[in-house]
Protein backbone atom coordinates (compact mmCIF):
# COMPACT_ATOMS: atom_id res chain seq x y z
CA UNK A 1 0.00 0.00 0.00
CA UNK A 2 1.52 3.45 -1.02
CA UNK A 3 1.41 6.48 1.25
CA UNK A 4 -1.16 8.26 -0.63
CA UNK A 5 -3.68 5.07 -0.72
CA UNK A 6 -2.73 4.84 3.23
CA UNK A 7 -3.36 8.13 4.41
CA UNK A 8 -6.44 8.19 2.57
CA UNK A 9 -7.63 5.06 4.26
CA UNK A 10 -7.10 7.13 7.69
CA UNK A 11 -8.84 10.41 6.63
CA UNK A 12 -11.82 8.50 5.81
CA UNK A 13 -11.33 6.52 9.69
CA UNK A 14 -10.42 3.44 8.60
CA UNK A 15 -9.46 1.34 11.83
CA UNK A 16 -7.18 -1.20 10.20
CA UNK A 17 -5.33 1.70 8.20
CA UNK A 18 -4.83 3.49 11.32
CA UNK A 19 -3.42 0.47 13.07
CA UNK A 20 -0.83 -0.23 10.32
CA UNK A 21 -0.01 3.12 10.29
CA UNK A 22 1.10 3.47 14.12
CA UNK A 23 2.88 0.27 13.98
CA UNK A 24 4.82 1.86 10.96
CA UNK A 25 5.62 5.42 13.28
CA UNK A 26 7.00 3.49 16.02
CA UNK A 27 8.81 0.95 14.22
CA UNK A 28 12.85 1.89 14.50
CA UNK A 29 13.65 0.67 11.12
CA UNK A 30 14.94 3.19 8.96
CA UNK A 31 12.89 2.53 5.73
CA UNK A 32 10.17 3.14 7.71
CA UNK A 33 11.03 6.27 9.39
CA UNK A 34 11.22 7.35 5.99
CA UNK A 35 7.63 6.16 5.17
CA UNK A 36 6.12 7.23 8.27
CA UNK A 37 7.75 11.15 7.90
CA UNK A 38 5.93 11.08 4.09
CA UNK A 39 2.80 10.12 5.85
CA UNK A 40 3.08 12.07 8.53
CA UNK A 41 3.74 15.24 6.32
CA UNK A 42 0.59 14.08 3.77
CA UNK A 43 -1.54 14.14 7.15
CA UNK A 44 -0.55 17.46 8.54
CA UNK A 45 -1.71 19.24 5.65
CA UNK A 46 -5.68 18.17 6.56
CA UNK A 47 -4.95 20.42 10.24
CA UNK A 48 -7.54 17.79 11.98
CA UNK A 49 -7.47 18.26 15.76
CA UNK A 50 -8.76 16.63 19.04
CA UNK A 51 -9.06 17.46 22.29
CA UNK A 52 -5.90 16.10 23.72
CA UNK A 53 -6.19 14.75 27.57
CA UNK A 54 -3.59 12.93 29.30
CA UNK A 55 -3.81 11.20 32.33
CA UNK A 56 -1.74 9.67 35.03
CA UNK A 57 -2.28 8.47 38.52
CA UNK A 58 -0.93 6.25 41.28
CA UNK A 59 -0.45 2.17 41.34
CA UNK A 60 -3.79 1.06 41.86
CA UNK A 61 -6.11 3.95 41.79
CA UNK A 62 -8.14 2.75 38.48
CA UNK A 63 -6.94 4.37 35.80
CA UNK A 64 -8.07 1.60 33.25
CA UNK A 65 -11.39 1.31 35.01
CA UNK A 66 -11.60 5.22 34.98
CA UNK A 67 -11.19 5.04 31.10
CA UNK A 68 -12.85 2.70 30.35
CA UNK A 69 -15.76 4.62 32.06
CA UNK A 70 -15.27 8.13 31.39
CA UNK A 71 -14.88 6.35 27.23
CA UNK A 72 -17.67 5.31 27.28
CA UNK A 73 -19.57 7.85 28.83
CA UNK A 74 -18.07 10.31 25.55
CA UNK A 75 -18.69 7.96 23.14
CA UNK A 76 -22.29 7.79 24.57
CA UNK A 77 -22.65 11.58 23.45
CA UNK A 78 -21.47 10.83 20.03
CA UNK A 79 -17.84 11.32 20.36
CA UNK A 80 -14.93 9.69 18.63
CA UNK A 81 -12.48 8.41 21.35
CA UNK A 82 -8.78 7.19 21.43
CA UNK A 83 -6.98 5.54 24.31
CA UNK A 84 -3.49 5.31 24.00
CA UNK A 85 -2.15 3.36 26.79
CA UNK A 86 1.52 3.74 27.25
CA UNK A 87 2.76 0.40 29.06
CA UNK A 88 6.49 -0.35 30.64
CA UNK A 89 8.38 -2.30 28.15
CA UNK A 90 9.36 -5.95 28.30
CA UNK A 91 12.92 -6.00 29.10
CA UNK A 92 13.57 -9.03 26.55
CA UNK A 93 11.07 -8.54 23.30
CA UNK A 94 10.87 -4.64 24.25
CA UNK A 95 6.85 -5.09 24.08
CA UNK A 96 4.27 -3.63 26.38
CA UNK A 97 2.93 -6.23 29.49
CA UNK A 98 0.70 -4.56 30.83
CA UNK A 99 -1.61 -4.84 28.36
CA UNK A 100 -4.39 -2.01 28.52
CA UNK A 101 -6.53 -2.87 25.74
CA UNK A 102 -7.82 -6.39 27.88
CA UNK A 103 -8.60 -3.99 30.93
CA UNK A 104 -11.22 -1.73 28.84
CA UNK A 105 -13.21 -4.50 27.30
CA UNK A 106 -15.93 -2.55 27.40
CA UNK A 107 -14.41 -0.13 25.88
CA UNK A 108 -12.46 -2.19 23.26
CA UNK A 109 -15.76 -3.21 21.60
CA UNK A 110 -17.06 -0.05 21.26
CA UNK A 111 -17.40 1.20 17.22
CA UNK A 112 -16.75 4.75 18.16
CA UNK A 113 -13.47 3.82 20.54
CA UNK A 114 -9.93 2.73 19.56
CA UNK A 115 -7.33 1.83 22.38
CA UNK A 116 -3.49 1.11 21.52
CA UNK A 117 -1.49 -0.46 24.00
CA UNK A 118 2.37 1.28 23.37
CA UNK A 119 5.19 0.08 24.95
CA UNK A 120 7.94 3.09 26.71
CA UNK A 121 11.39 1.48 24.84
CA UNK A 122 12.75 2.45 28.52
CA UNK A 123 11.56 6.62 27.09
CA UNK A 124 11.31 8.62 30.28
CA UNK A 125 8.76 10.88 31.17
CA UNK A 126 5.54 8.31 31.06
CA UNK A 127 5.35 8.29 27.18
CA UNK A 128 6.62 6.59 24.45
CA UNK A 129 9.41 8.93 22.02
CA UNK A 130 6.14 8.53 19.02
CA UNK A 131 3.49 9.15 21.23
CA UNK A 132 3.41 12.54 19.47
CA UNK A 133 3.09 11.21 16.34
CA UNK A 134 0.51 8.98 17.08
CA UNK A 135 -1.62 11.41 18.12
CA UNK A 136 -1.44 13.20 15.51
CA UNK A 137 -2.62 9.84 13.32
CA UNK A 138 -5.45 9.21 15.50
CA UNK A 139 -6.29 13.27 14.76
CA UNK A 140 -6.49 12.88 11.37
CA UNK A 141 -8.67 9.27 11.59
CA UNK A 142 -10.99 11.95 13.01
CA UNK A 143 -11.23 11.53 16.45
CA UNK A 144 -13.00 13.90 19.00
CA UNK A 145 -11.01 13.18 22.60
CA UNK A 146 -7.31 11.40 22.54
CA UNK A 147 -7.14 10.13 25.89
CA UNK A 148 -2.90 9.62 26.55
CA UNK A 149 -2.35 7.21 29.93
CA UNK A 150 1.00 7.37 30.84
CA UNK A 151 3.30 4.94 32.92
CA UNK A 152 2.61 5.79 36.67
CA UNK A 153 3.29 8.98 38.58
CA UNK A 154 7.11 10.24 39.22
CA UNK A 155 8.87 13.72 38.23
CA UNK A 156 9.69 12.52 34.92
CA UNK A 157 6.58 12.66 33.54
CA UNK A 158 5.97 16.32 33.19
CA UNK A 159 6.78 15.39 29.84
CA UNK A 160 2.72 14.48 29.31
CA UNK A 161 2.35 17.95 29.34
CA UNK A 162 4.25 18.90 26.14
CA UNK A 163 1.44 16.44 24.54
CA UNK A 164 -1.51 16.91 25.75
CA UNK A 165 -4.18 20.22 26.16
CA UNK A 166 -5.28 18.98 29.47
CA UNK A 167 -3.91 16.90 32.40
CA UNK A 168 -5.88 14.33 34.77
CA UNK A 169 -4.06 13.36 37.82
CA UNK A 170 -6.40 10.59 39.40
CA UNK A 171 -5.93 9.61 42.74
CA UNK A 172 -7.32 6.83 45.38
CA UNK A 173 -8.86 8.07 48.81
CA UNK A 174 -5.80 7.82 50.92
CA UNK A 175 -3.99 9.22 54.12
CA UNK A 176 -1.89 12.40 54.78
CA UNK A 177 1.07 10.60 53.78
CA UNK A 178 -0.49 10.29 50.13
CA UNK A 179 0.15 13.76 50.06
CA UNK A 180 3.91 13.43 50.43
CA UNK A 181 3.97 10.55 48.30
CA UNK A 182 3.33 13.23 44.76
CA UNK A 183 6.16 14.68 42.96
CA UNK A 184 5.60 18.83 43.48
CA UNK A 185 6.45 18.53 39.57
CA UNK A 186 3.34 16.55 38.47
CA UNK A 187 1.21 18.50 40.52
CA UNK A 188 2.02 21.95 39.25
CA UNK A 189 1.10 20.31 35.69
CA UNK A 190 -2.14 18.79 37.06
CA UNK A 191 -5.25 21.03 35.43
CA UNK A 192 -8.04 18.91 37.17
CA UNK A 193 -7.20 16.06 40.07
CA UNK A 194 -9.75 13.27 40.55
CA UNK A 195 -10.37 11.48 43.55
CA UNK A 196 -11.26 8.09 42.39
CA UNK A 197 -13.49 5.63 44.40
CA UNK A 198 -15.12 7.88 46.19
CA UNK A 199 -18.25 5.17 46.84
CA UNK A 200 -18.92 2.69 49.83
CA UNK A 201 -16.81 3.03 53.05
CA UNK A 202 -14.25 4.95 51.09
CA UNK A 203 -16.44 8.10 50.50
CA UNK A 204 -15.45 9.97 53.70
CA UNK A 205 -11.63 9.19 52.89
CA UNK A 206 -12.22 10.42 49.29
CA UNK A 207 -13.72 13.53 50.79
CA UNK A 208 -10.53 14.22 53.11
CA UNK A 209 -8.05 13.59 50.36
CA UNK A 210 -10.41 15.58 47.99
CA UNK A 211 -10.00 18.26 50.90
CA UNK A 212 -6.17 17.89 51.05
CA UNK A 213 -5.74 18.77 47.63
CA UNK A 214 -7.91 21.42 47.53
CA UNK A 215 -5.64 22.76 49.91
CA UNK A 216 -2.36 21.84 48.50
CA UNK A 217 -3.23 23.61 44.92
CA UNK A 218 -4.12 27.05 46.44
CA UNK A 219 -0.90 27.24 47.89
CA UNK A 220 0.60 26.33 44.50
CA UNK A 221 1.70 29.74 42.30
CA UNK A 222 -1.52 30.43 40.21
CA UNK A 223 -0.99 29.89 36.18
CA UNK A 224 -1.63 32.43 33.72
CA UNK A 225 -3.23 30.03 31.20
CA UNK A 226 -6.19 29.52 33.94
CA UNK A 227 -9.22 30.84 34.82
CA UNK A 228 -10.01 31.65 38.32
CA UNK A 229 -10.76 28.22 40.40
CA UNK A 230 -8.46 26.54 38.36
CA UNK A 231 -6.49 24.00 39.06
CA UNK A 232 -9.15 21.96 41.42
CA UNK A 233 -10.04 18.96 43.27
CA UNK A 234 -12.83 16.88 42.21
CA UNK A 235 -14.21 13.01 43.69
CA UNK A 236 -15.59 10.84 40.85
CA UNK A 237 -16.46 6.91 41.17
CA UNK A 238 -15.65 5.05 37.85
CA UNK A 239 -17.12 2.40 39.53
CA UNK A 240 -20.26 4.04 39.57
CA UNK A 241 -20.20 6.27 36.97
CA UNK A 242 -20.03 9.02 39.54
CA UNK A 243 -19.04 12.47 38.80
CA UNK A 244 -17.52 11.44 35.54
CA UNK A 245 -19.98 14.20 33.56
CA UNK A 246 -19.36 17.09 36.10
CA UNK A 247 -15.15 16.06 35.16
CA UNK A 248 -16.21 16.56 31.71
CA UNK A 249 -17.70 19.53 31.62
CA UNK A 250 -14.94 21.14 33.80
CA UNK A 251 -12.55 19.99 31.01
CA UNK A 252 -14.81 21.53 28.57
CA UNK A 253 -15.01 24.77 30.05
CA UNK A 254 -11.32 25.12 30.89
CA UNK A 255 -10.21 24.13 27.25
CA UNK A 256 -12.97 26.86 25.86
CA UNK A 257 -11.75 29.27 28.25
CA UNK A 258 -7.95 28.70 27.01
CA UNK A 259 -8.98 29.14 23.52
CA UNK A 260 -10.57 32.23 24.03
CA UNK A 261 -7.84 33.72 25.86
CA UNK A 262 -5.03 32.39 23.18
CA UNK A 263 -3.71 30.41 25.42
CA UNK A 264 -4.60 27.22 23.52
CA UNK A 265 -2.73 28.17 20.48
CA UNK A 266 0.09 29.48 22.49
CA UNK A 267 0.41 25.95 23.98
CA UNK A 268 0.13 24.45 21.21
CA UNK A 269 3.12 26.23 19.07
CA UNK A 270 5.48 25.42 22.27
CA UNK A 271 4.63 22.10 22.28
CA UNK A 272 5.63 21.85 18.37
CA UNK A 273 8.78 23.79 19.03
CA UNK A 274 9.68 21.10 22.27
CA UNK A 275 9.33 17.98 20.23
CA UNK A 276 11.45 19.78 17.49
CA UNK A 277 14.29 20.33 19.94
CA UNK A 278 13.47 16.64 20.88
CA UNK A 279 14.12 15.16 17.62
CA UNK A 280 17.26 16.57 17.12
CA UNK A 281 18.27 15.46 20.17
CA UNK A 282 17.35 12.21 19.77
CA UNK A 283 18.86 11.82 16.08
CA UNK A 284 21.88 13.52 17.72
CA UNK A 285 22.29 10.36 20.11
CA UNK A 286 21.15 7.85 17.22
CA UNK A 287 24.52 8.44 15.66
CA UNK A 288 26.50 7.09 18.91
CA UNK A 289 24.49 3.57 18.27
CA UNK A 290 26.43 2.46 14.99
CA UNK A 291 29.48 0.26 14.75
CA UNK A 292 31.82 3.25 14.03
CA UNK A 293 30.95 5.43 17.08
CA UNK A 294 30.64 2.97 19.81
CA UNK A 295 33.57 2.28 18.87
CA UNK A 296 35.48 5.53 18.75
CA UNK A 297 33.66 5.88 22.08
CA UNK A 298 35.59 2.85 23.80
CA UNK A 299 38.37 3.87 22.40
CA UNK A 300 38.13 7.73 23.82
CA UNK A 301 37.39 6.09 27.21
CA UNK A 302 40.35 4.34 27.60
CA UNK A 303 42.47 7.47 26.96
CA UNK A 304 39.69 9.21 29.57
CA UNK A 305 40.64 6.20 32.29
CA UNK A 306 44.14 5.92 31.44
CA UNK A 307 44.52 9.93 32.02
CA UNK A 308 46.06 10.62 28.42
CA UNK A 309 43.16 12.46 27.77
CA UNK A 310 40.55 15.28 29.52
CA UNK A 311 37.38 14.44 29.46
CA UNK A 312 36.20 17.49 27.55
CA UNK A 313 38.95 17.49 24.80
CA UNK A 314 37.45 13.20 23.91
CA UNK A 315 34.44 14.76 23.72
CA UNK A 316 35.22 17.45 21.27
CA UNK A 317 36.91 14.80 19.15
CA UNK A 318 33.60 12.75 19.65
CA UNK A 319 31.90 15.52 18.47
CA UNK A 320 34.20 16.47 15.74
CA UNK A 321 33.70 12.60 14.39
CA UNK A 322 30.00 12.84 13.90
CA UNK A 323 30.20 16.03 12.35
CA UNK A 324 33.53 16.55 10.59
CA UNK A 325 32.33 19.83 9.38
Amino acid sequence: MTIAELSQKILTRDRRALARAITLVESQRADHRVMAEQLLGVLATHRRQALRIGLSGTPGVGKSTFIESFGLMLTAQGLRVAVLAVDPSSARSGGSILGDKTRMERLSRDPNAFIRPSPSQTHLGGVARRTRDVVALCEAAGFDVVLIETVGVGQSETVVAEISDLFLLLLAPAGGDELQGVKRGIMEIADVILVNKADGDLKPAATRTCADYSGALRLLRKRVQDPPGYPKAMMVSALEDEGLGQAWTELQQLNSWRREHGHWDQRRAEQARYWFVQEVRQTLLAQLDSPQARARITDLGDRVAQGDQSISQAAKQMLTTLDPT
